[in-house]
C-alpha cells in the first residue's frame, strides 16, 4: 500500500532510482533530559551517510521548526513500519559506534520517567529545504540495550488503542456541576 505522506519528489526517487539523487535517511532522538552545556534542551540528530548534513526541518518540528539543523553522520540500521492493520507498528532502531556524547544523554533519560521520541525523516539530496515526508514518523523508544560498539532500541508507534476517550477527564474540581 503507498504511504501518502511522502512527497511527490521522493515517491520518483524511489520509483526512478537516478544515481544524481540520493535519499538521506535521518533519526531524531529527543528527551527532555538530552540538554547541551549550555542546559537547553536538545535532540540527537543523526544522518545515515558518510557526511554530515545540515537540512531544514518541517516547520511543525517538536524541537528547532523550520530552522537549518545539523545531522551527525552515523551508522544506523531500522526498517520503517509497515502501512497495515497491525494494532501496534513495531520496529528496530540499532546505532553503530555511538559517541560518548550519545551515551551521555541516554544515560541521563534513564534517570527519568519520560519517554524517548524518534522521529525519522528521508531528505533527498536535491532538496535540502524540508522533509520529504509530511507528517514525519514519529515513534517511541523502548527497551533500549547498549553495549561498547551499539545501541539497539525497539521503537513503536503511538499505542491508540489504549488512550482514554474521550480524552477530557471530567471531574469535580475543574466541572463543579457536576457534583449536587
Amino acid at each position: 500500500m503507498p504511504d501518502p505522506a511522502l512527497s511527490q519528489a521522493i515517491k520518483e526517487a524511489y520509483a526512478a532510482a537516478p544515481s544524481d539523487v540520493v535519499i538521506l535517511h535521518t533519526l531524531e532522538l529527543r528527551h527532555p533530559a538530552f540538554v547541551d552545556d549550555d542546559g537547553n534542551v536538545t535532540a540527537i540528530r543523526v544522518v545515515r551517510d558518510h557526511v554530515d548534513l545540515t537540512a531544514r526541518l518541517e516547520f511543525g518540528a517538536p524541537l528547532d521548526g523550520g530552522v537549518m539543523v545539523t545531522f551527525v553522520a552515523l551508522a544506523f540500521d531500522l526498517s520503517l513500519p509497515p502501512i497495515d492493520t497491525a494494532p501496534v507498528p513495531e520496529i528496530t532502531v540499532t546505532l553503530d559506534n555511538v559517541s560518548r556524547e550519545i551515551v551521555k544523554h541516554l544515560d541521563a533519560a534513564v534517570a527519568t520517567q519520560d519517554k524517548i521520541e524518534i522521529t525519522y525523516r528521508p531528505f533527498l539530496s536535491t532538496d535540502l529545504e524540508g522533509p520529504q515526508m509530511d507528517p514525519p514518523i514519529t515513534l517511541v523508544l523502548t527497551e533500549v540495550e547498549a553495549n561498547a560498539l551499539q545501541i539497539t532500541g525497539r521503537a513503536r508507534m503511538l499505542d491508540i488503542g489504549n488512550k482514554a476517550f474521550p480524552a477530557e477527564i471530567y471531574t469535580a474540581k475543574r466541572f463543579p456541576g457536576l457534583v449536587r
